[in-house]
């Protein structure tokens, strides 16, 4: 065999994925004025904070939720704003992928993971302490809105099945 044929050689059978799931309600439609209110509360929360900074936090917390539709919406929202293919994809592994962040981000990143999950009910103190170290109050307040928002999109998002795979983002 050349190394032309390897390189023509057609596969043998075709990829065939699973079926996707249809969305289990139409929240937005049901519920305008919990929608509405929602988008206003995304807008406060964006005010003022780093674009890319917003960008992890709402990744992460996604990731964590396993909010397929935020994790897809929130990772081409990234790349089109500029965001790097290897910080995203190493983002579900930031401890140990530390390098790839700045001491600001992990301290948000760690906050983001703690206000998520609340494993013991709280937020250590030792994660709060090293996110007051890198944020002014004003900035941290932000960065918690930033977390309760996110959080609340993909308690909606997994509740009502949203289906990942056919946003686009808008044109910077």
């Amino acid at each position: 065999m050349t190394t032309t044929d390897m390189t023509t050689t057609e596969p043998t059978e075709q990829t065939v994925y699973a079926h996707e799931h249809a969305p289990r309600l139409p929240f937005a439609e049901r519920v305008p004025e919990f929608y509405r209110a929602m988008i206003r509360l995304e807008t406060a929360a964006a005010k003022d904070i780093d674009p890319t900074l917003y960008h992890l936090i709402k990744l992460r917390a996604s990731q964590i939720n396993r909010c397929a539709f935020c994790v897809d919406m929130h990772s081409k929202d990234a790349l089109a704003e500029g965001e790097s293919i290897e910080r995203i994809v190493q983002l579900s592994a930031w401890e140990e992928s530390r390098h790839f962040y700045t001491e600001r981000e992990l301290a948000a990143l760690a906050l983001t993971e703690a206000v998520t999950v609340l494993t013991d009910g709280f937020v250590p103190d030792e994660v709060y302490a090293k996110a007051a170290a890198h944020f002014d109050e004003t900035e941290l307040a932000r960065v918690i809105a930033a977390i309760v928002t996110i959080n609340a999109w993909n308690r909606i998002g997994v509740t009502t099945r949203m289906t990942p795979g056919h946003y686009t983002p808008r044109p910077a």
